[in-house]
């Protein structure tokens, strides 16, 4: 039994509802995801959905959302309905690596950031009013010159958009987003700027200006500066747009070219705010809010990798395979519950709660003999590599 046809045909014996006319081979399908996608991962680990997760870093980049599945069409009806974008994975644990060395892989921001602050620079004067609002100036802390590839550089943080901004944004599976004119539908609580300018207008009101986890279509190290605006969607793009380099923030150079959306005075001091670091090999791993932070951010491509409990791709038609057929009964049993539930069956639903307790509990056990297949770690059990492990150091085995 592995064929999702051979699921739905127990789901119908289970609920008593044999043929399509009643309760259509879609409508099964769709319960069977609801269950498989949303309810698995939450009431049991499974070790065969158990998987490594691994990617390759950008020069520059320190922060990088957890993958999203593709837009899957469900059913064979005329109008079938489609699942949108969701989380490959449920989450990350350690231990974690980069280019085969073994980091420290940390799930609470105050442990990361106490080892790695995120130190702003203080207010940096870059510019003075001059009456107009087009203004152009190199942050004074770095090169004008591009860096060459690979090589260590000194640059600025750059902002960051979340997953929930991604799947917000309808850039598709453009992540960062990359485009010529600004994204407007991304929330303003999914916006991580790292990069401002302040100032003051002939009223005496603050004119902030902030990067905003958008990036230049033609060019990945040009952010793309926004006016910052209030929840949910208040974020709003500078005049005259963005073409060729217009209100944008070169995060390697540190030239910015930027029209505020009004006049500044003439000798009304501008100034920047930034995240200031020199890239080099990551020695830290963050992982929050859907989030993989670096420390230090990379100076070229480094191969990362660690552990990850995957959410499972949801079942298309009836003729799709189940990839672990020793589920079957357990998915179907899921399904049926749920329907039972929403068709206000209580005496079927308490009839078979028993059984599909029993199915899960036997899911669960085939996955704890894997786990407990290996013995705990001690002092005692690392063999003859005492030193090329992870550390409270950081030492990694390069210099």
């Amino acid at each position: 039994m592995n064929l999702l046809g051979d699921i739905l045909t127990y789901i119908r014996r289970i609920i008593k509802f044999p043929s399509n006319q009643s309760i259509s081979d879609d409508l099964l399908i769709d319960y069977v995801n609801r269950f498989w996608i949303m309810d698995v991962d939450a009431r049991i680990q499974i070790f065969d959905l158990k998987k490594k997760y691994q990617f390759q870093t950008q020069p520059g980049v320190d922060q990088y959302n957890m993958p999203l599945y593709s837009i899957q069409t469900e059913g064979t009806e005329p109008n079938q309905a489609s699942i949108n974008y969701y989380p490959v994975y449920q989450g990350f644990l350690g231990p974690a690596y980069i280019n085969g060395v073994q980091v420290t892989f940390e799930t609470l921001q105050s442990n990361f950031w106490n080892s790695f602050p995120k130190v702003i620079q203080p207010l940096i004067q870059v510019a003075t009013g001059d009456g107009g609002a087009e203004y152009t100036f190199n942050i004074p802390i770095l090169s004008p010159v591009t860096p060459l590839p690979n090589e260590s550089i000194q640059a600025i943080l750059r902002g960051h958009v979340d997953v929930q901004g991604i799947i917000s944004s309808g850039n598709g599976f453009q992540d960062p987003p990359r485009t010529n004119s600004f994204i407007t539908n991304i929330p303003v609580t999914s916006v991580d700027s790292a990069f401002f300018i302040t100032t003051l207008d002939v009223t005496g009101t603050n004119v902030i200006v902030q990067d905003s986890g958008q990036f230049l279509e033609t060019d990945i190290n040009q952010g793309l500066l926004m006016s910052p605006g209030q929840a949910p969607y208040g974020n709003v793009g500078l005049e005259p747009g963005y073409a060729n380099g217009v209100n944008t923030v070169n995060y390697l150079t540190g030239m910015v070219n930027v029209t505020f959306p009004v006049d500044i005075p003439v000798g009304q001091p501008i100034n920047a705010q930034c995240y200031y670091f020199q890239t080099g090999l990551p020695r830290s791993i963050l992982y929050y809010n859907n989030v993989i932070t670096l420390r230090m951010p990379p100076n070229t491509q480094f191969l990362v990798e660690m552990d990850g409990y995957m959410s499972p791709a949801a079942f298309m038609t009836s003729a799709d395979a189940i990839p672990f057929a020793y589920m079957s009964e357990y998915i179907a049993r899921g399904a049926a519950r749920k329907i039972l539930s929403d068709t206000g069956d209580t005496e079927q639903f308490q009839f078979y709660e028993p059984l599909f307790r029993e199915q899960e509990i036997l899911v669960w056990k085939r996955s704890q003999r894997q786990f407990t297949a290996t013995r705990t770690p001690t002092i005692y059990s690392q063999g003859n590599n005492m030193f090329g492990g992870n550390n409270t150091s950081g030492w990694g085995g390069y210099s």
